[in-house]
């Protein structure tokens, strides 16, 4: 990865990140909630990008249905995201494996 490569995804993510705060607060929140639900136990792949920015395409749809969050999500975010993620190799998973299986020295 050369240093452009570095560059260019600081630019998108910045422009990522202007989408989520233009979103209405509660929908903002909602999904500071799930990017950091992810970044802690979600899929392996998730450096890709294309979930979050599914996830953000799909709260503009609802924003624009002129729909609350958890009408599109239900109570329970990680419930949420948990079923997004159910047939994904997570870094949760990984960890669970790494206690199972320690590595031998």
């Amino acid at each position: 990865m050369g240093i452009q490569d570095i560059i260019e995804g600081k630019k998108q993510w910045r422009a990522h990140m202007a989408r989520v705060k233009a979103l209405p607060r509660d929908y903002e929140i909602v999904y500071k909630e799930i990017q950091r639900y992810f970044f802690k136990v979600g899929p392996v792949g998730l450096a890709d990008g294309s979930l979050l920015t599914g996830i953000l395409d799909f709260f503009e749809e609802g924003v624009a249905a002129g729909k609350g969050v958890l009408e599109l999500i239900g109570d329970d975010v990680a419930a949420f995201c948990d079923d997004l993620v159910k047939d994904t190799r997570t870094y949760a998973d990984l960890y669970q494996e790494s206690m199972v299986h320690p590595p031998r020295a």
